[in-house]
């Protein structure tokens, strides 16, 4: 079975890069999540069980994992790039809090339909889409509606 940590080293070999013990570190952080994140989560993750990995290795290493699609990046919230994994996981969408940083994941099929009408009617060949709706989640809007 092919697995995210194959994939990974199949795509720095192609690179001629090395999957050293620090990526490989990274790589099981990013995938025993199963949600969100961004590079000071893992970094902050990987200092709680004292993994003497600096911030740099784990911002040169997040490009590598999304060249390599493991991981993308979704929508920017809050100033910061947020991921997730890809690999093993089926397409979604998202609705993002501005307020708290919440991320909703969604599936609509309609929403799916009409994207491929719209490719189809412009003979285009679609490769990937991110749809990504910021706003305020039903906790953050109620406490905004108070004031």
């Amino acid at each position: 079975m092919f697995s995210p940590e194959n994939r990974f080293r199949d795509y720095l070999k192609k690179k001629g890069l090395k999957f050293t013990p620090e990526r490989r570190l990274i790589l099981k952080k990013v995938f025993s999540l199963h949600g969100h994140f961004d590079a000071d989560k893992i970094y902050d993750e990987m200092h709680k069980k004292n993994r003497k990995l600096s911030r740099a290795t784990i911002y040169r290493t997040f490009p590598l994992l999304v060249e390599s699609n493991l991981v993308k990046e979704t929508l920017r919230c809050q100033k910061r790039a947020n991921y997730e994994p890809v690999f093993g996981y089926s397409h979604h969408d998202h609705l993002i809090c501005i307020n708290c940083g919440r991320v909703i994941e969604f599936r609509n099929d309609l929403i799916e339909h009409l994207q491929e009408k719209v490719c189809k009617k412009y003979r285009f060949e679609p490769l990937e889409h991110r749809l990504g709706i910021k706003g305020y989640c039903q906790k953050c809007a109620g406490k905004r509606q108070r004031r």
